[in-house]
């Protein structure tokens, strides 16, 4: 086949139209970021999702035991037995099957779903805009997946076209996931960086004499901010002071029964580790071994860097 003299092969139309269209939801995804018109959806949204009696559970639903957030997790359940339901369609006798995998996907959705709403209603305004229209894009799923699963027995046909809609909803819910969590950075650990930002060895802070017991102080360690917490027995805790949840100020919130609470959404971190007691927070605060200089001045280093 031969290329008519000046005109693209189809290769190079398909390579100038893919980033093209790329970057069409790209810009889409910005608009929708700075769209201040969905708060008024996502903030009585978010007030209903904090209002719900989950208790402990709440917790397990942020993935604090897991150590990153448990969405992205219990998506891979609906996706793949969707996914699979799809090439089941392909073959013939397979109807039952892949009616099965339907409903399956369809109720592994819902707790998938609780997961992610409570993940979003601690978030900061552009990505819980953003998030409003992945969860659009779920349910909208979720809904054609349900009606496929009730018609497939009776109308085959129809069932499979659903599904195939369900199944593009889906994808589309995915694309916008992905900006969620790689470019506005939703679930992503804020303190993973300051071992890289901090030299080797000790490092002076300030004379300990300036620290009240119990009191909270943000000291700067070079470009990364620490908050230091003085004992009433004299020992001085130092963490990161950006919290790993969204980089709330912890030096700014309540230090109680040797924690410090985050000011901006709750998260509990233990002072003496760093270790997260309570989320939305699932990572926890680099903690810094401490010493007292001859000259009263507090030194800190990173563990196994002095």
């Amino acid at each position: 086949m031969t290329t008519a003299p000046g005109a693209r092969p189809p290769t190079a139309r398909v390579s100038v139209l893919v980033p093209r269209l790329l970057r069409s939801c790209l810009d889409a995804l910005e608009r929708v970021e700075n769209a201040e018109a969905l708060d008024r959806v996502a903030t009585p949204v978010q007030k209903a999702v904090r209002a719900l009696p989950l208790g402990s559970l709440r917790d397990v639903l942020h993935g604090r035991q897991l150590g990153h957030p448990l969405h992205p997790v219990m998506v891979q359940v609906p996706m793949g037995a969707w996914l699979s339901s799809a090439v089941l369609d392909l073959v013939p006798g397979a109807r039952r099957p892949a009616r099965l995998l339907v409903g399956l996907g369809t109720l592994a959705a819902l707790p998938a779903a609780l997961a992610g709403w409570a993940d979003w209603a601690e978030q900061h305004e552009q990505q819980m805009r953003t998030g409003l229209v992945h969860a659009g894009a779920n349910v909208a799923a979720v809904s054609l997946y349900g009606a496929s699963f009730v018609v497939r027995g009776r109308r085959p046909l129809l069932g499979r076209a659903l599904g195939l809609g369900g199944l593009a909803s889906a994808s589309v819910g995915g694309f916008i996931g992905g900006h969620l969590a790689y470019r506005q950075a939703a679930g992503a650990n804020k303190t993973e960086p300051v071992p890289h930002l901090i030299d080797p060895g000790w490092h002076r802070l300030g004379p300990v004499a300036e620290l009240t017991p119990g009191k909270a102080v943000r000291w700067m360690l070079g470009e990364v901010p620490v908050v230091a917490v003085r004992g009433e027995d004299g020992t001085v805790d130092v963490l990161a002071d950006r919290c790993s949840h969204l980089a709330g100020p912890l030096s700014e919130g309540d230090v109680d029964d040797g924690c410090v609470t985050c000011p901006w959404h709750g998260s509990v971190f233990r002072l003496s580790d760093g270790s997260v007691v309570r989320g939305p927070a699932t990572a926890p605060q680099p903690c810094f071994e401490t010493r007292i200089e001859p000259d009263g001045i507090l030194a800190v280093c990173l563990p196994g860097a002095g």
